[in-house]
């Protein structure tokens, strides 16, 4: 599986752009922006782009890896955030320098609860679905309005955006639906959860618990979303080729589960 560790922008097109200046003004190159977004017959005329596309622009020198949102003309806080299935409360927590959620300007840089894929030669959306275990209609609304998307032909190559598995208070950003992981594997996210306290576990595919629960503290409580992170050691070998992450929190009334985040992964 070709999940790629690398920052993109996500950007819409606008009247006047060029490949160069978009490349230019994100620190990437014409070559690249072309490959991950299929700009290349029949897909395009070579060097031709339209306002309006939506182009997934890799910028691998800014790191740590992320997927930054450009604002667009028209768009809001919760259009972004069901574009990626996630909860306006995420976007606006995790954006924490946003003065008035409410108003984003044309232009602005957002934070948004992404990563990126490209497609190997046999891959379909249904088989990416499934791997990443990413609902397909989640995979559909990320890449609408992109060049050479199309849910019936992938091109080896083209790079999907692929929404994160979030809740309402719990975003993990390492490690990526479908990495390949190991005892010791560091998870990292943002939380707004009561007293701060995130707890995780891993399970194999057969419910066998690989890493026993455990816990860590965000660096802000609610009602912030506070970066979290921990390392998760393998209490008992998995028996399985793949499991789940699962992140949460637990209700201060009865000490059940809430927020829970699953995230699916592989094993070395």
């Amino acid at each position: 599986m070709a999940v790629i560790h690398e920052t993109h922008v996500v950007y819409t097109v606008q009247p006047g752009d060029t490949l160069y200046s978009i490349a230019r003004r994100f620190g990437s190159t014409v070559e690249a922006i072309e490959r991950v977004n299929a700009l290349y017959p029949p897909i395009s005329v070579p060097g031709l782009i339209y306002p309006g596309w939506v182009l997934a622009v890799p910028t691998p020198a800014i790191t740590p890896y992320r997927t930054i949102y450009i604002a667009a003309p028209g768009d809001s806080l919760y259009r972004i955030a069901q574009r990626f299935s996630t909860h306006v409360d995420v976007m606006a927590g995790v954006n924490a320098g946003l003065p008035d959620p409410n108003v984003i300007q044309i232009g602005q840089p957002l934070w948004v609860p992404a990563m990126t894929y490209e497609v190997e030669q046999g891959d379909s959306l249904w088989r990416i679905s499934q791997q990443l275990q990413i609902p397909l209609d989640q995979l559909l609304s990320a890449n609408d309005g992109r060049p050479g998307f199309s849910r019936d032909l992938l091109y080896p190559g083209y790079r999907l955006l692929i929404p994160l598995p979030t809740s309402r208070n719990i975003v993990v950003i390492r490690p990526f639906p479908g990495d390949m992981i190991r005892s010791g594997v560091r998870v990292e996210g943002f939380a707004r959860v009561f007293e701060a306290n995130v707890l995780m576990e891993i399970r194999d595919d057969r419910d066998v618990v690989v890493s026993n629960e455990r816990f860590t503290t965000a660096l802000a409580g609610a009602p912030a979303y506070g970066y979290f992170s921990a390392t998760l050691p393998f209490d008992r070998a998995p028996t399985t080729l793949g499991g789940w992450l699962r992140v949460y929190a637990r209700s201060p009334m009865d000490g059940s589960i809430t927020d829970l985040v699953q995230v699916r992964v592989y094993f070395t």
